[in-house]
Parts: C-alpha cells; sequence; structure tokens
C-alpha cells in the first residue's frame, strides 16, 4: 500500500504491481503464497471485485461479533441509558431506539467493509463504528436542552431539542444507505431499523415547529452532498462512523452559518461563535474548491502553487473577511487584534502559547533528525514521542480555561484554520513547504492515517477544542457550570491530554494483561482512570471556578466509563472521548 503522502505515481506503481499479483493468483488458484493484500490502494470496478473476497476484514467485521465490538457497544449503551436516566423523556426514548437499531445496523456496515461492497472506500484498520457515531450528537443536543432548560433559556433549549434532530436524521440516514446496499436484503435488521425509524420520526414530527423541520432537512441534505463530494475525494480517510461525526458536524455548521447570514438583521448572536462558523466553513468551502481545481492542473508545479496561494489570499480577503464582516458589524482584522490584545494577561498567554508552538516546532526536527542519522526510510517517531504533543496541548489548554476561556476559544480556532492550510499544502505538494511537510508529518504516521490525508493532529486539536467550543455559554449562570458540569471544559484535557496519554505510555511500557480482543492493556487503562482522577484534584486546586458539590462518583463513573470506550473502541479516540465524557458530564 503507498505510503500516504507520496507521490501520486508511487501509488499509482502500488495499485499496478497489486493488480498484476492479483491476476496471477486468479490463475494459480487462491492457495498461491506470497500474494500481497493492500486493502487501501485506489481499486477499479474490476479489481475491487477481484479482491471482494480477499480483504482483510477490518476488526469486529466477521461473522459472528467479536467480543471487543460487543463491549464497545455495552459501553455506548451504558452512556445512553445514563443520559435517558437523567433525562427521561421523550426525545430519550428516540436516543436510546436510535442506539438499538444502530447497534444491528453496525454489523450489516462491517459486513460491508469487509466484502469491499461499501459505496466508498473506507479506513480499513477499524470496523464501521456506526453505533458510537450515531449516538454523540442525539445525547449532545438533548444535555443541551436540558441545561438551558434549567437555566431557562427556551431559545437555546429549542436550539438543543433541534441538535438532537439533526443527529438522528443523519445517523438514520447512515443506516438507510448501509441496508440499502447489503445483500441479501437483511430483513430482521431493516424491520427493526424501520420500527425504530417510525417511532423517531413520529415523535419529532409532533415535537418540532415547521421551521425546525424544515432546518433539519436542510442539514440532512447538505451530508447527502457532502458525503458524496468528500468521501471520494477522500478515501480511507473515514470509518462510516467518523465520516457521520465530522460531515455531520460540518453540515450542521455550514447550515448554521446560512441560517444566521440571512436573520443577521434580526439577531445579534456572539462574535466568536461567528467567527468559528466562518472559519470552519470557510477552510472546508476552500478544500473543495481546490481539490475539484487540480483535477485538470499539476499541483507540483512553480505556477501551479503562485495560483495557490493567490486564490488563497483572493478567497480570505473577498470571501471569508466580507461574510464575517456582515455577521459580526465590523473590521474583522480590527476586531481580532482588539480581542487578541485588550489585556495584558492575554499577551502574556500568547506569548507563553507562541513559545509552546516553537517547543513543538524544535520536537518535529529533532525526530526527523534522528531519522536522518538512522538512514532508514521506516522509521517511525515512537509512541512516547508522539505523545510529546498531548503533553504540550495539555500545557497549552489548561492555563487558557483557568485565565482567559474567551482567548482560548478564538486561539484554538485560529489554529485549526492553519492545520488546516498546512494540510492543504502537504496534500496538494504546493511550494515551497508542500514536500517538506510531507517529510516531516510521514515520521508521525500510524495506522489511522492510511487515507491521501494526515489528520490526527487535526483531530487532537479538535478533541481539546470541543469541549471549549461546545459550552452552552448563554447556558451557564455566572460563566461557570456547577457540579459535575465545572469540569466540562476540561474534558478534552481529561480524555485525551490525560488519559488516552497516560494509557497509551503505561499501556505499552508496562501492559501486560489485555483487554479482550484488542491490543489495549488494563494496566493502561487503569493508570489513565488514576490518572484522570489526579487531574481532577488539581483543577480543584488551581482553578476556584471548579465547585463539584460533591458529585465525585457520578464524575468517577464518567471517567471510568470512558477509559473503558478508550479501551475497545477502533475509532478515533482523539475525536470520540471529549465528546462522550463532555456529555457524560454535562447531563
Amino acid at each position: 500500500m503507498a505510503i500516504p503522502g507520496e507521490p501520486e505515481n508511487e501509488e499509482r506503481r502500488c495499485w499496478l504491481n497489486e493488480a498484476t499479483a492479483l491476476c496471477r493468483a486468479e490463475i494459480k488458484g487462491p492457495d498461491v503464497q506470497g500474494v500481497p493484500s493492500h486493502p487501501g490502494f485506489p481499486r477499479g470496478p474490476r479489481s475491487r471485485d477481484m479482491t471482494r473476497e480477499r480483504a482483510p476484514p477490518a476488526p469486529g467485521s466477521g461473522a459472528p461479533l467479536s467480543g471487543s465490538v460487543l463491549a464497545e457497544a455495552a459501553v455506548v449503551f451504558v452512556v445512553v441509558l445514563s443520559i435517558h436516566a437523567a433525562v427521561w423523556d421523550r426525545y430519550s426514548w428516540c436516543a436510546v431506539a436510535l442506539a438499538v437499531q444502530a447497534f444491528y445496523v453496525q454489523y450489516k456496515w462491517d459486513r460491508l467493509l469487509q466484502q469491499g461492497s461499501a459505496v466508498f472506500q473506507f479506513r480499513m484498520s477499524a470496523n464501521s463504528g456506526l453505533l458510537p457515531a450515531s449516538v454523540v450528537m442525539p445525547l449532545l443536543g438533548l444535555v443541551m436542552k436540558e441545561r438551558c432548560q434549567a437555566a431557562g433559556n427556551p431559545y437555546f433549549e429549542r436550539f438543543g431539542i433541534v441538535v438532537a434532530a439533526t443527529g438522528m436524521a443523519v445517523a438514520l440516514f447512515s443506516s438507510v444507505l448501509a441496508l440499502g446496499i447489503t445483500r441479501p436484503v437483511p430483513t430482521n435488521t431493516c424491520v427493526i431499523s424501520g420500527l425504530a425509524g417510525g417511532v423517531i420520526i413520529y415523535i419529532m414530527k409532533h415535537s418540532l415547529s415547521v421551521g425546525e423541520v424544515i432546518e433539519v432537512l436542510e442539514v440532512l441534505l447538505i451530508f447527502v452532498y457532502l458525503n458524496m463530494i468528500l468521501l471520494y475525494l477522500l478515501p480511507r480517510c473515514f470509518t462510516p462512523g467518523e465520516a457521520l461525526l465530522v460531515l455531520g458536524g460540518i453540515s450542521f455548521m455550514l447550515n448554521q452559518l446560512i441560517k444566521r447570514s440571512l436573520t443577521v438583521v434580526e439577531s445579534q448572536g456572539d462574535p466568536l461563535d461567528f467567527f468559528l462558523l466562518v472559519v470552519v466553513v470557510g477552510m472546508v468551502l476552500m478544500g473543495i474548491f481546490f481539490s475539484t481545481l487540480f483535477v485538470f492542473m499539476d499541483s507540483g508545479t512553480w505556477a501551479s502553487s503562485i495560483f495557490f496561494h493567490l486564490m488563497t489570499c483572493v478567497l480570505g480577503l473577498g470571501v471569508v473577511l466580507p461574510w464575517l464582516h456582515r455577521l459580526i458589524r465590523r473590521n474583522p482584522l480590527l476586531w481580532l487584534f482588539q480581542f487578541l490584545f485588550q489585556t495584558e494577561t492575554r499577551v502574556y498567554l500568547l506569548t507563553y502559547w507562541s513559545l509552546l508552538a516553537t517547543l513543538a516546532c524544535l520536537v518535529v526536527l529533532y525526530q526527523n533528525a534522528k531519522r536522518s542519522a538512522s538512514e532508514s526510510k521506516k522509521h517511525q517517531a515512537p509512541t512516547i514521542a508522539r505523545k510529546y504533543f498531548h503533553f504540550i496541548v495539555v500545557a497549552t489548554y489548561i492555563p487558557g480555561i483557568i485565565l482567559d476561556r474567551p482567548l482560548l476559544y478564538v486561539a484554538a480556532t485560529v489554529c485549526l484554520a492553519v492545520f488546516i492550510f498546512l494540510e492543504y499544502v502537504r496534500y496538494f505538494r504546493i511550494k515551497p513547504l508542500g514536500h517538506t511537510l510531507r517529510s516531516f508529518l510521514s515520521l508521525f504516521l500510524d495506522e489511522r492515517d492510511s487515507g491521501p490525508l494526515i489528520l490526527t493532529h487535526i483531530y487532537l486539536l479538535l478533541g481539546m477544542s470541543l469541549p471549549i467550543w461546545l459550552v452552552p455559554r448563554p447556558c451557564t449562570q455566572k460563566g461557570s457550570l456547577g457540579g459535575a458540569r465545572a469540569l466540562v471544559p476540561y474534558a478534552g484535557v481529561l480524555a485525551v491530554g490525560v488519559g488516552d496519554t497516560v494509557a497509551s505510555i503505561f499501556g505499552s511500557t508496562i501492559g501486560e494483561i489485555r483487554w479482550p480482543g484488542t491490543k489495549k492493556t488494563f494496566e493502561g487503562t487503569m493508570t489513565s482512570i488514576f490518572a484522570q482522577i489526579i487531574s481532577v484534584a488539581l483543577i480543584l486546586i488551581f482553578d476556584s471556578g471548579v465547585d463539584l458539590n460533591y458529585s465525585y462518583a457520578w464524575i468517577l463513573g464518567s471517567i471510568s466509563t470512558v477509559s473503558l470506550l478508550e479501551a475497545y473502541t477502533t475509532q478515533i479516540d482523539n475525536l470520540l472521548l471529549p465528546l462522550y465524557l463532555l456529555i457524560l458530564l454535562m447531563a
């Protein structure tokens, strides 16, 4: 399989060699030794048919369901039932019904991945992940509704219901897609999915206004088109569950941006929210534009590189900034400059973060120097070296959460835009940095970077930032949530920065007892839970705004549940774990 980041002709040569080997295997018989198996190379219709029976099964994709998939499903159902018990209304019953049908449909998705019969090319080193991804957005909407209802904010209470309904609609579409392309038609699963979908649609029909129903359908339409475009342009970058989570979120943000742009005269929103929406949507649209453009151009030439930089300036200055100006009703650059340097504390934080960014760059340069000294093209950074970035991110986010959360909100948005832009430069081989970035970042690849994009560092940033971005600020009292909810902004720090890092380091060094069906160890999970508990104690000491109100049992249960999910899931844990911990802490 061609290593992500290699030139396109290398990937094509790998595909030709693979196709030749498979043709020889067809002639000599199924027991030929030495026939390579590369599930990730680009396949045309003929090669996909030839390899359908030889594609290596994804974890949990065989029949019957493996123990690791059942354990992951059990953890997810524990979370769903916990939120259901805390909320206990018709919407939470819909979430339970959605989880049940997603559990059955996930098995069908896993079979499709195993047989190579999925519509698009998904990441093969994991199961489909439909169940854990399907319930995230609905549960997030439910807990948001509960918090805003308790705070007496009816607008954001309805917003939470729309979020939950949108998540259910998108998840049901993914289920229908899987069932529609499964042959023979799975009758029992179709009946279960139909009953669950009918209950959800009936309840939502009598709970949402006409405008809210239209909004849900708009997001679903955007999601369908983004699936067709991005999954075609970016093969093997996502599992079905990851695609549901990422593209569903982007679709919702795009619809919110369009809605707020059309009603900007009637409503005055928070400039921070507008800034996030415009930046994320603008970067995604920029990527789609350049991906389409470079189909007809060689992106590796100097002429194409100059054109890329010029068009980036045109799109930024001619589209993104005017769009943001219309929403916040002031000069975006002047507003950003005044915001960043408004107080002395912000100047100190920006200086401190700049030093940490320099340290991260030095780590990358040092690891690449070690690879050059080893004279081995297959040299990869060890697990501990990759976790250095987790420590750096923890050191970045904790002072920001304690001292100035709005500044951290904006800084994380800017950093996300920079990461995405640099990934475009690397992916399109834009001069003068494209080949250099390919060489540097290839050192930190793992099995999850099986597609043309390198996304693990972007997922790490998202996992740390989503709890900051998703805190319902209008529904908080005096800027803070009470009880276990006071730890919501720290969900990314605890789940990814501390828990995942400690589990990986200790599990790979001292771990001996493995969880059934996985490579994760019992020692890694236990040290992860212990480290997160210590981190909560330190947060209580240094952050005076956190008051847990004796909700220690719920916090311990939430941390333990998410740690077990980390042990069994094959999805991107940097993205999934913070969302689950956020949901549990906000309940």
